[in-house]
């Protein structure tokens, strides 16, 4: 049998003596469904992506060229990362971008830097943030404190999830990170870890936290999370990322699943607000990451992603991010109207909406707008979080909130027992 079938076969299927009987935080075993389903989730995760193939340039292209020379039907050999061009905003780096610059400086070896590398792979920065988008939403659903081993159980399944995505993430990207600046010390490029080697790590976190919240939490959360990597990893990076200039538009729901999870890990179920939550986090990640874009936009174009200050220019992007905040900063009021967030999160949200519509005119009316770009990018994510740490505050006010939450999903155990 071969090595991938066997695994499938026997490495999964043959996880049921170790994971069937096992207890979820609350105390009662796992259900049949649960147990069954997080084998085959986690099989699937490995099927999917058992032989992804990264889009590679012609040979006869130019570096930098646009989109229609990227092809799908090898996989390409992994280049040495060229010579980082001088950068007159140099001081703006990214977590990821700084973790390899240390790797260089170091020597990249050695037990210490590997264990750097795997925390690099899962990038930890954008993590933290949607751990917050995780975790708030279960304050909300119960309307008080969450046992603390559903929130370290969902906090530790996201974290896996989040990070087995993001690891494929560069494994996918492994060529056109060779020539940005930017990615190009991310550990595959530099040569610190081969793509085989960053592949099955990806794969291993990701089966690790379907089973995780499958069997610790509930299968709904469960699902949820496998879906927004799914998304990710398919729908963003293998499709949209390099053939459209809508695939931050598209492609970014992937990073709206977390508010979702968490809402169904604290109540097995998915009502309106959580479906707010996930619009939220939607409309946000446009003008979020249009700005980082913005700044960064000459590494997109040296490598023929079409992002949208490349495609649409700079003018027409800022007028879309505008466009995107407007949208955003009214759902964000949404839930108050039918009781479903409170007073409390209502003036937060419009104070916070307010100071990121003043970013983005910023940005549009600078004649230079490189530095209130990277403002707006950094600024935006420290709104997010303040967003949301308001809603885990309206969460457990007594009082803040009235009002009926329509149910939109359930989990199957759930929705059994109440049939």
């Amino acid at each position: 049998m071969a090595p991938r079938k066997w695994l499938c076969a026997h490495g999964f299927g043959g996880a049921r003596g170790v994971w069937g009987n096992a207890p979820r935080a609350g105390g009662e075993g796992a259900s049949p469904a649960g147990a069954g389903v997080a084998h085959v989730g986690a099989a699937c995760i490995f099927a999917l992506v058992r032989a992804p193939r990264a889009a590679h340039r012609n040979e006869d292209a130019p570096l930098g060229a646009p989109a229609p020379y990227l092809m799908r039907d090898t996989l390409p050999a992994v280049v040495a990362a060229p010579p980082a061009p001088a950068d007159a905003h140099a001081e703006m780096t990214t977590a990821t971008q700084r973790a390899g610059i240390a790797a260089e400086r170091r020597g990249g070896a050695g037990v210490r830097q590997l264990l750097r590398d795997y925390v690099t792979l899962t990038k930890p920065r954008i993590i933290s943030l949607l751990l917050v988008t995780t975790v708030t939403p279960m304050f909300i659903a119960l309307r008080e404190w969450p046992s603390l081993a559903t929130v370290l159980w969902t906090m530790l399944g996201g974290y896996l999830m989040a990070g087995g995505a993001n690891a494929i993430n560069m494994f996918i990207d492994r060529d056109i990170d060779a020539h940005m600046p930017r990615t190009r010390l991310r550990p595959i490029p530099s040569g610190r870890m081969s793509p085989g080697h960053v592949l099955g790590f990806g794969v291993t976190l990701g089966a690790a936290a379907f089973a995780t919240l499958a069997l610790r939490v509930n299968l709904l959360s469960a699902l949820l999370a496998l879906a927004g990597l799914l998304y990710y990893v398919f729908i963003y990076t293998r499709w949209l990322k390099r053939t459209s200039p809508q695939n931050i538009v598209i492609g970014g729901a992937a990073g709206a699943f977390p508010p979702l999870v968490g809402w169904a890990a604290a109540t097995g179920e998915v009502s309106l607000t959580a479906a707010y939550l996930f619009l939220i986090v939607f409309f946000w990640t446009p003008p979020h990451f249009w700005a980082l874009a913005l700044v960064k936009q000459k590494d997109y174009g040296r490598v023929g992603v079409p992002m949208a200050p490349n495609v649409w220019g700079e003018r027409e992007t800022m007028r879309q991010m505008l466009f995107y905040t407007l949208i955003m900063i009214p759902v964000t009021l949404a839930p108050v109207t039918y009781g479903g967030l409170g007073v409390v999160y209502g003036v937060s949200a419009a104070v916070l909406g307010l100071w990121f519509l003043r970013d983005v005119l910023r940005v549009m009316k600078a004649g230079n707008f490189t530095q209130p770009a990277w403002t707006l990018y950094r600024n935006s994510l420290l709104y997010l979080a303040l967003l949301f740490a308001a809603m885990a505050v309206d969460g457990v006010v007594p009082g803040a909130r009235v009002g009926h939450d329509p149910i939109i999903l359930r989990d199957p155990d759930i929705a059994a027992t109440a049939r």
